[in-house]
């Protein structure tokens, strides 16, 4: 479960840094033309700072074993704008188009749930680790 749970994390990562990134560097004029709801154009600035903060949450905490209890906290946050972006995709009448990000928000809640309770991050290995060494 672990291993299935780090291969998400990774796949959800550079799919938010990917998505957050391109959002930011893409004109907010160009975003608003593609749009099929408007929203205010520092709405989707702040939305693309969530998403690569976010998708960097998914990993650093975890693989660096500090703090690891922010990254279901990540994916928890993710699974919010998951469902804004669902609501929205439906409200611009693409209802077909609204299966991506309910899957997407599916997987984020499954890594939510998978490092809160399943396979939490553990630290203590490392603290263990750093005993053995003779002083």
């Amino acid at each position: 479960m672990g291993k299935v749970l780090w291969i998400l994390q990774i796949v959800l990562a550079g799919l938010f840094l990917f998505a957050g990134g391109f959002k930011l560097v893409t004109p907010v004029e160009e975003m608003l033309k593609q749009m099929p709801v408007a929203l205010p154009g520092w709405f989707l600035q702040f939305v693309s700072v969530c998403e690569v903060l976010g998708g960097i949450g998914l990993i650093l905490p975890a693989a660096l074993r500090i703090k690891p209890g922010l990254t279901p906290l990540a994916a928890a946050g993710l699974v919010i704008i998951m469902i804004g972006a669902t609501v929205v995709t439906i409200m611009g009448g693409m209802g077909a188009t609204a299966v991506l990000p309910v899957v997407t928000g599916l997987l984020l809640g499954f890594v939510a749930y998978g490092r809160w309770r399943l396979v939490p991050i553990n630290v203590e290995p490392l603290k263990a680790h750093k005993a053995s060494f003779p002083s």
